[in-house]
């Protein structure tokens, strides 16, 4: 449970005013002293995250917050800080004291999470200090608003198993995949994963999407096979049957699929991770912006964690480079590492995405639904490989046959047609 990347974990933000008993309530919801507590108002500065094993949904982070009622200039930061949780969370606890009342700040909380798509449940804390009148009252105003309430004392623990309960009763995100190969295999079926050395790995590893289509391959029962890209050929020869699946990282699909026979399905860990965390359709159908990129278009690299690029790095090198090679010179790249994204997007004309392993799957719909507000494309690198290496039907394919994408709606890539 540890060890599980908090990416692939369940993301429970905590909200509220200052001084309404967040950080006591992660506290007693984790058994742990994580967070700071005090009297004194704006305590918590910055989002504090604890990771921990919550019955039937498994491994979750629970995310403190500083107070969104936060003043002055290093408050209005704070508040930045809290509201920039508000797109990764699969949950939101808005945590209230009954008795200093409700106001704007909770339906700003309410109004934001709407905004996003986000499930809240309240939590009237402070039960111990509060009236039951003052209780009944906050836990009225929550069910007008048609929030589902659990009223706690995060002193007392009055409260907090019931307030587990709740969270867990929400399931957040039903919709979510179980693993990255959720649907496309039967136990005992062959699936070969070609695994080149990343440059940006550390000696003695393999990079995340990798070792997670492992995991996700060995609990599935299938029978794995692990080669680089130069020992595939060997690996395909030795097989007793042609394997259901073969999975390459996107910069090797030049090779891999002069390597493995049409008739054999072939796709990509960042295709697959575009599936299993955000709308492989929204993607493919942004690729078609390519097409359409002139002189001074902007087009913005998006990469979800921070890394010191190589000379070689994917998305501040390749990709540029090979855009620059098909459609010509003069596109404006701009990048944006992390959890930094710009909040207008009005003036560029593609957004494209790295496979988005290291966030969570909330965080990438919301980029998706924030970027879609401003009807800009977006694409992410596998299928944008696939694309300009002329084989985004063949990687599609796995899919289209499952009826996960429409076989009708074209989509050119270079040096063939492919349909999605």
């Amino acid at each position: 449970m540890r060890k599980t990347p908090i990416s692939e974990r369940l993301q429970l933000a905590i909200f509220g005013r200052r001084n309404v008993g967040k950080s006591s309530l992660i506290n007693a919801l984790t058994g742990q002293s994580v967070a700071l507590v005090s009297r004194v108002a704006g305590t918590t500065t910055d989002p504090v995250f604890k990771t921990m094993e919550l019955g039937n949904l498994g491994p979750v982070v629970f995310i403190d917050t500083a107070g969104v009622d936060d003043i002055g200039e290093l408050g209005r930061l704070r508040q930045e800080r809290s509201w920039s949780v508000m797109g990764r969370a699969d949950l939101v606890l808005l945590v209230v004291d009954p008795t200093a009342g409700l106001n704007e700040t909770e339906e700003e909380v309410l109004a934001r999470a709407e905004d996003y798509q986000t499930p809240v449940i309240g939590v009237v804390n402070k039960i111990d200090d509060a009236s039951e009148t003052e209780a009944l009252v906050a836990m009225g105003w929550l069910d007008d608003h048609g929030i589902a309430a659990v009223a706690v004392s995060s002193t007392t623990g009055v409260g907090i198993e019931d307030l587990k309960d709740a969270i867990e009763e929400m399931k957040p995100d039903e919709d979510r995949l179980s693993s990255i190969f959720d649907g496309l295999f039967s136990a005992g079926e062959t699936v070969v994963l070609v695994c080149p050395i990343d440059a940006g790995a550390p000696k003695g590893r393999l990079i995340l999407p990798q070792m997670q289509a492992i995991r996700a391959a060995l609990d599935l029962g299938l029978n794995t096979v692990v080669v680089r890209e130069t020992e595939l050929e060997n690996a395909l020869g030795s097989l007793a049957a042609d394997p259901a699946l073969v999975v390459t990282d996107s910069q090797a699909f030049d090779v891999v699929a002069k390597t493995t026979p049409p008739h054999i399905p072939l796709t990509s860990f960042s295709i697959l991770m575009a599936r299993y965390k955000g709308d492989l359709a929204t993607l493919v159908v942004g690729v078609r912006a390519l097409k359409g990129l002139e002189p001074g278009d902007r087009v913005l690299i998006a990469e979800a964690c921070t890394h010191r690029p190589s000379s070689e790095d994917i998305g501040r090198i390749k990709i540029p480079r090979w855009l620059t090679e098909h459609y010509g010179q003069g596109i404006d790249f701009s990048w944006c590492v992390g959890g930094d994204f710009p909040a207008d997007l009005s003036d560029y004309k593609l957004v494209i995405h790295c496979g988005a392993c290291m966030v969570s799957r909330a965080a990438v719909l919301q980029r998706l639904r924030q970027i879609g507000s401003f009807r800009v494309p977006i694409v992410n690198y596998g299928v944008l490989i696939a694309h300009i290496n002329g084989i985004l039907e063949r990687a599609l394919e796995p899919f289209v046959t499952r009826g996960e994408l429409d076989r009708s709606r074209p989509v050119q890539s270079d040096g063939q047609t492919s349909t999605t």
